[in-house]
């Protein structure tokens, strides 16, 4: 670092030897192979030949996303990245690699080498590599992934049709108790916080899935209720979801399993049965039939294209998840 890259560095806020650039190179010796190609102005991607790059973005922003007296920075990085790896994920997508843009507070820069260990916890999780990114100062943190992905036949949103079978992956509920449990200063069991500082991305159990009849699906980031209405929406059909057969997270209740966000497990849509015994055997993981789709126009009558049963019998939908509602 030259004596004028010192002085830029001082000007921007970062103290010498400390500047943006400074910064940029412990984070790249830190993740190591995680980041090897990192050193251009622009990352250079090559997709599998006949196969589509899949691209999506997301932010986690504190205050608004995280706080950072109930999650360590380095479960704070990994969530971030997790989030948006999880809509690679929802596509059946293999990822090419993650953009990361951190907005660094000082308490957050103090800390910075914890984020990047939690960033490189969630990339190497799926098997990809950071491309590169941003560096900038801030009041609050935030960090901004852009995850880029290739797949031959990317599973959509609107690929459902009356009659298909209704799926989800996992467990559900266990980051909508944590968080109220967490609200009100309640501790923890170990399982639950580890539902949420400890997502994980569902992008081998989508690809697999996607070779055994999954036609749409999405991730669940803003409640079940809410992310069916998408997929309802997006496909123009109505979804009926059995409220009995949800499996719940143990320390959670129905309510948080069928609104609460942020669970980046999947719901998936078939046009029949899928092979449950043999996903649980290979994913260690639940994959459960919970309800049908049916037609837009004599169906669904419940809350935006889905209706919720128990035992047959039509109840209330719950409130979805919102992130402006906290």
């Amino acid at each position: 670092m030259t004596h004028a890259d010192e002085r830029r560095a001082t000007d921007a806020g970062y103290p010498p030897q400390q500047g943006e650039f400074d910064l940029i190179r412990r984070m790249r010796e830190r993740w190591g192979p995680l980041a090897a190609d990192i050193g251009d102005d622009a990352s250079v991607l090559r997709v599998p030949r006949g196969e589509q790059m899949v691209v999506s973005t997301d932010t986690a922003l504190e205050l608004v996303h995280f706080r950072r007296d109930w999650l360590s920075l380095r479960e704070i990085g990994y969530r971030a990245v997790t989030a948006a790896l999880s809509d690679l994920a929802a596509m059946a997508a293999a990822p090419q690699g993650v953009l990361i843009a951190l907005e660094l507070s000082p308490e957050a820069r103090d800390g910075l080498m914890e984020l990047a260990d939690g960033i490189g916890d969630a990339v190497r999780a799926v098997g990809t590599v950071v491309l590169g990114g941003n560096l900038s100062r801030a009041t609050v943190l935030g960090i901004t992934t852009t995850a880029v992905g290739a797949a031959f036949a990317p599973l959509k949103r609107s690929g459902a049709r009356p009659g298909d079978l209704v799926y989800v992956t996992g467990q559900l509920g266990g980051p909508s108790a944590a968080l109220k449990a967490l609200d009100v200063g309640h501790p923890l069991a170990a399982p639950l916080r580890d539902r949420l500082a400890r997502p994980v991305a569902r992008v081998a159990e989508a690809r697999w899935l996607a070779t055994r009849g999954a036609v749409a699906a999405i991730d669940i980031s803003d409640g079940l209720a809410s992310d069916a209405a998408h997929l309802a929406a997006a496909s123009d059909v109505a979804l009926e979801v059995a409220v009995e057969r949800v499996p719940v997270f143990q320390g959670a209740g129905e309510p948080d399993a069928l609104a609460g966000g942020e669970e980046y497990e999947l719901l998936i849509v078939a046009r029949g049965a899928l092979p449950e015994a043999e996903f649980v055997e290979r994913f260690s993981l639940p994959l459960t039939p919970i309800g049908r789709v049916v037609d837009a126009a004599t169906g669904g009558g419940g809350h935006h294209g889905v209706s919720f049963t128990r035992a047959g019998k039509r109840v209330a939908a719950p409130v979805g998840y919102d992130h402006f509602s906290r």
